[in-house]
């Protein structure tokens, strides 16, 4: 099981995209996750090897994100995008 303490947790959410180095970030591109695992296997995949999933890279482009614990999913936004339009 992934550990990652509290101190950690909030350094990887402080990040500020105007000052971190692109070429320290990981391109969200380039992960790769096994179909086989479950859920929880996948998220933690997904954490360690990205690095920090507040902050990470899609290309040339600094992504900064937050999650929520019980929120709305991406898709569900994403629907949401498509059917304003």
């Amino acid at each position: 099981m992934l550990q990652i303490s509290e101190e950690e947790l909030e350094a990887m959410k402080a990040v500020d995209v105007r000052t971190v180095k692109p070429e320290e970030l990981v391109d969200i591109r380039e992960i790769k996750i096994a179909e086989g695992l479950s859920r929880q296997e996948r998220r933690e995949e997904f954490i360690r090897q990205v690095k920090n999933p507040y902050c990470f890279r899609v290309g040339n482009i600094i992504v900064k994100g937050s999650y929520t614990e019980n929120g709305v999913s991406l898709n569900e936004r994403f629907e949401e995008l498509l059917m304003s339009l």
